[in-house]
């Protein structure tokens, strides 16, 4: 596989974690919006639970002391295009200045554990219409 190839997929795999970092603190932001506002898809079932899901693992990860799988993903692949760093592309180097920062991992572990408390209250201020019966019978 060619270096540039590997690092349109180091680029590609940055954006989908710039994707789902946005998801996440978005989505707390539109469900709150949407429960002042009347809008009913924020109290879709599945969209609650993924969003969720997702800040749930975040949290887990951060306690546990794991580096994010995207991440690794990242790193590895611009390793094995040729690249030690953000050097790269316009795109990359910016994208990545967007979602990493030097801080100590306790900071990290604070704000995701008092983020996920945030979206987990989301739960019980903003509730969710109940899964569908159907759903429920086969669980």
């Amino acid at each position: 596989m060619s270096n540039d190839l590997l690092l349109l997929l180091a680029d590609l795999v940055l954006g989908l974690h710039i994707g789902v970092v946005a998801f996440v603190i978005l989505s707390l932001v539109l469900v709150y919006a949407g429960a002042f506002l009347s809008w009913q898809w924020v109290r879709n079932p599945w969209f609650r639970l993924t969003h969720i899901a997702c800040i749930i693992v975040v949290t887990a990860q951060a306690w546990a002391g794991i580096v994010c799988p995207l991440t690794t993903l990242e790193m590895w692949l611009r390793s094995l295009g040729g690249e030690q760093s953000y050097s790269g592309s316009f795109i990359s180097h910016w994208m990545s200045e967007l979602l990493y920062y030097d801080w100590p991992a306790w900071v990290f572990t604070l704000i995701y554990t008092g983020f996920a408390a945030l979206v987990i209250g989301s739960w019980f201020l903003v509730r969710p219409r109940p899964l569908p019966r159907r759903l429920k019978a086969r669980g």
